[in-house]
Protein backbone atom coordinates (compact mmCIF):
# COMPACT_ATOMS: atom_id res chain seq x y z
CA UNK A 1 0.00 0.00 0.00
CA UNK A 2 2.81 2.43 0.88
CA UNK A 3 4.41 1.86 -2.53
CA UNK A 4 1.09 2.58 -4.30
CA UNK A 5 0.64 5.83 -2.38
CA UNK A 6 4.18 6.88 -3.26
CA UNK A 7 3.62 6.15 -6.96
CA UNK A 8 0.32 8.05 -6.93
CA UNK A 9 2.01 10.95 -5.13
CA UNK A 10 4.55 11.08 -7.95
CA UNK A 11 1.77 11.16 -10.54
CA UNK A 12 -0.03 13.98 -8.76
CA UNK A 13 3.17 15.97 -8.21
CA UNK A 14 4.07 15.67 -11.90
CA UNK A 15 0.55 16.70 -12.94
CA UNK A 16 0.61 19.76 -10.67
CA UNK A 17 4.11 20.65 -11.81
CA UNK A 18 2.92 20.71 -15.43
CA UNK A 19 -0.49 22.31 -14.95
CA UNK A 20 -0.35 24.38 -11.75
CA UNK A 21 -2.87 24.52 -8.91
CA UNK A 22 -5.97 22.37 -9.46
CA UNK A 23 -9.13 21.32 -7.64
CA UNK A 24 -9.13 17.83 -6.18
CA UNK A 25 -11.83 16.69 -8.61
CA UNK A 26 -9.63 17.73 -11.55
CA UNK A 27 -6.62 15.92 -10.11
CA UNK A 28 -8.65 12.78 -9.42
CA UNK A 29 -9.94 12.72 -12.99
CA UNK A 30 -6.61 13.49 -14.67
CA UNK A 31 -4.65 10.99 -12.56
CA UNK A 32 -7.48 8.41 -12.45
CA UNK A 33 -7.50 8.16 -8.65
CA UNK A 34 -10.21 7.16 -6.18
CA UNK A 35 -11.24 9.32 -3.22
CA UNK A 36 -9.20 7.09 -0.94
CA UNK A 37 -6.14 7.42 -3.18
CA UNK A 38 -6.27 11.21 -3.55
CA UNK A 39 -6.58 11.78 0.19
CA UNK A 40 -3.68 9.41 0.89
CA UNK A 41 -1.62 11.35 -1.68
CA UNK A 42 -2.57 14.67 -0.06
CA UNK A 43 -1.33 13.35 3.28
CA UNK A 44 1.89 12.02 1.76
CA UNK A 45 2.75 15.21 -0.12
CA UNK A 46 1.64 17.43 2.75
CA UNK A 47 3.85 15.53 5.19
CA UNK A 48 6.80 16.08 2.83
CA UNK A 49 5.98 19.82 2.58
CA UNK A 50 5.49 19.53 -1.19
CA UNK A 51 1.99 21.01 -1.49
CA UNK A 52 -0.26 23.77 -0.29
CA UNK A 53 -3.94 22.96 0.28
CA UNK A 54 -6.50 25.73 -0.20
CA UNK A 55 -10.23 25.74 0.43
CA UNK A 56 -12.28 27.35 -2.34
CA UNK A 57 -15.82 27.33 -0.95
CA UNK A 58 -16.95 23.70 -1.20
CA UNK A 59 -13.91 22.65 -3.22
CA UNK A 60 -10.31 22.06 -2.17
CA UNK A 61 -7.41 23.05 -4.42
CA UNK A 62 -3.88 21.72 -4.29
CA UNK A 63 -0.76 23.49 -5.54
CA UNK A 64 2.96 22.88 -5.25
CA UNK A 65 5.13 24.79 -2.80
Amino acid sequence: MKEKIGLNAGLVWSYLNESGEKDIKDIKKACKLTDKDIYAVMGWLSREDKIVIKENGKDVAIGLL
